[in-house]
């Protein structure tokens, strides 16, 4: 083996020489003073680490073809890497409380080992580095949700969490036997060149789109999702609903095109029938929920729904728009926990929809950019969620089937039961009474440059795409 190769892994390897340099900061410091510190280096070496991403690398395959990317995937990474680097930025606060000093190392360790396995598995062209990836992700992302231990209900999370994920990877593993039996082979390419429609390798899509549908929470393998973010930290649950989110659906539709590319009718209406339920399930849910953790666990059900909306289309189209509407949920999602986060640290741990009731009245910026945000995650025009929503509808329509256009009709009928329960918060916010409302309180330097970046996000995408449709969309 040429081991030189790890070395044109170069988000990999970037990523690996930061989760030393973290492990041997936080072995070496003590105390406030040093400690301090920690959450800037963090920050700042994540911020390279997106540098890294965003240069124009090329495509590789290493390793016999086990490890492959490309600039799609490095564009993802790039993503991904930004939405880590936010939820760093925000955790200062709440991982710098009395309590959580002496856990501040661990909590970045665990989230770039969660990273490094994302990156992994959207890099695989081998099912077993794939599984590989996947389990380097999931395991530090369960210790990330027990992390705060004087929450009870966080250790309950992180147990339903990895019990979830552990039957999960056991039915994928049991999806990739079948293929493995149908094919002789787990390499990606090898793998679509001999598989054929036939009843071992649709028992082998079922089960393997099954198990990592559990990492997406679509519907119907979405049940541990509300109880899991309620109990995680309130920053944890950003990552969980963003990064990892992402991911995974990137990573599904990347195998799903490369490897299944003889099945496409078999998972076209496996896809349409778990967009449909997802959307429609989480919007139904959501509109019953009163604390804010467990709404905006299913409105996530609810958008993973329109991210897979994106691979229906089975073309390039729907790599740019499934890239685009994670990078648009990536700053309106976040942008949301990090007011309910900093709201958490002055309410007394209280995430309850009630305690936003007259926030206006005393809070009235941090209202304001809530309000921009929920409205991106709506679809509400000018913001970019309208316009990434825009692109997934017209990637699933390309198929030109009459199911994809009822799908899409679907989709756009539920587009407007979202905007009811979104506009709840609004509702609560600027119209109803409090007999107490929350105080005025000053939000950290931390959470004011993360929402000032989600914000510019949720603005700037929607200006640059209503630009773009203007000169690419006009007639010649």
């Amino acid at each position: 083996m040429n081991y030189s190769q790890f070395f044109d892994m170069i988000p990999e390897a970037v990523l690996t020489a930061i989760l030393v340099i973290v492990f041997i900061a936080d072995f070496a410091s003590s105390g406030k003073d040093v400690r301090k510190w920690f959450n800037p280096l963090a920050g700042l070496l994540l911020l390279g680490e997106l540098v890294v991403c965003l240069m124009p690398l090329e495509s590789v395959s290493l390793f016999g073809g086990m490890y492959v990317t490309s600039p799609a995937v490095n564009v993802m990474k790039a993503i991904l890497s930004g939405g880590t680097l936010l939820v760093v930025i925000m955790a200062r606060q709440w991982i710098g409380r009395e309590e959580g000093r002496a856990r501040e190392g661990e909590f970045y360790m665990l989230v770039v080992s969660t990273l490094l396995g994302m990156f992994v598995m959207m890099s695989s062209g081998h099912f077993l580095l794939f599984f590989l990836g996947l389990e380097m992700a999931s395991v530090p992302m369960a210790c990330l949700v027990a992390l705060d231990k004087y929450r009870n209900n966080s250790a309950e999370a992180a147990a339903k969490y990895i019990l979830t994920a552990t039957f999960s990877s056991g039915v994928m593993l049991f999806g990739v036997s079948y293929l493995y039996g149908a094919t002789g082979t787990l390499y990606f390419a090898d793998v679509a060149g001999a598989l054929s429609v036939s009843a071992l390798s649709i028992l082998g899509l079922v089960f393997f789109f099954s198990g990592l549908a559990f990492k997406i929470s679509l519907v119907p393998f979405h049940f541990w999702t509300a109880d899991t973010y309620q109990g995680a930290p309130t920053v944890v649950t950003g990552y969980l609903s963003v990064v990892s989110k992402g991911a995974a659906a990137f990573t599904l539709m990347a195998i799903l095109m490369k490897v299944f590319g003889a099945m496409v009718e078999e998972w076209h209406l496996l896809l349409y029938i778990v967009i449909v339920l997802s959307i429609t399930v989480g919007n139904l849910f959501a509109m019953r929920q009163r604390e804010l953790k467990r709404f905006m666990a299913f409105s996530s059900i609810s958008q993973a729904g329109y991210i897979m909306l994106a691979v229906a289309g089975d073309s390039q189209a729907s790599v740019t728009a499934l890239s685009f509407y994670v990078l648009v949920y990536v700053a309106a999602n976040l942008s949301v926990f990090a007011i309910i986060n900093v709201v958490e640290q002055n309410n007394h741990g209280l995430t309850d929809m009630d305690s936003y009731n007259g926030f206006y009245r005393t809070n009235p910026k941090l209202a304001f950019l809530m309000t921009l945000a929920l409205f991106s995650l709506a679809g509400i025009p000018p913001f970019a969620g309208m316009f990434s929503k825009f692109f997934v509808f017209m990637a699933a329509a390309e198929s030109m089937s009459k199911v994809a256009y009822a799908v899409v009709f679907v989709a756009l009928i539920n587009t407007v039961i979202s905007l009811y329960y979104y506009l709840l918060i609004v509702k609560a916010m600027y119209i109803k009474d409090a007999e107490a409302p929350l105080p005025a309180f000053r939000s950290d330097c931390n959470t004011r440059l993360a929402l000032a970046v989600c914000t510019l996000g949720v603005l700037a995408f929607g200006v640059c795409s209503c630009i773009y449709q203007w000169i690419y969309a006009a007639p010649l």
